[in-house]
């Protein structure tokens, strides 16, 4: 068995400035490209075929969106000291998506924790750390448009690299 991620793969015109800060502050920026997180990894027996046919049957009325991403923010928490770039339109798809999986299928893996979309841009050992990061860009008023019209189911390898293993179009 291996750990899967169901995520939002974004693709926007300037990736460049993403890429340029996840290079410099995100350990996974070579392994996994910058995405939304909509159901956090898991492990189980279910078959990809299976995981496919729950995003036809759950995502049948999801149309393709927009997103736009901008602001950056800080999160302290069980998983560590991340910097993200928030979703500041098209959050509310993203929610509904995220919540129509963990209230079915996928609620074994609920975690409890509030969800809020964004794009890690960055994670740190320290508070510190995470601080001086975020002095450095808070101030950043880049945005980032684009339009969702797939979702992805991904494996992490035993590298930590992302396989993508299902591409459902919207």
């Amino acid at each position: 068995m291996s750990l899967r991620t169901i995520m939002i793969f974004p693709e926007f015109e300037n990736m460049n400035i993403i890429d340029r800060i996840r290079d410099k502050y995100d350990p996974l920026a070579r392994l996994v490209r910058p995405h939304i997180t909509l159901v956090f990894p898991f492990e189980n027996e279910m078959s990809n075929e299976a995981i496919e046919e729950i995003l036809i049957k759950r995502l049948h009325d999801v149309k393709p969106f927009e997103i736009v991403l901008n602001g950056i923010s800080m999160q302290e928490d069980n998983y560590g000291n991340s910097l993200l770039l928030d979703v500041q339109k098209g959050a509310e798809d993203i929610c509904c998506i995220h919540e129509v999986l963990y209230k079915n299928e996928f609620k074994q893996f609920d975690s409890g924790l509030g969800y809020k979309p964004h794009i890690t841009i960055g994670k740190f050992q320290t508070e510190k750390e995470l601080n001086n990061a975020y002095n450095d860009l808070k101030n950043m008023d880049d945005s980032f448009t684009t339009i969702v019209n797939k979702i992805s189911v991904e494996m992490i390898g035993k590298n930590e690299e992302s396989i993508i293993l299902i591409e459902k179009m919207l």
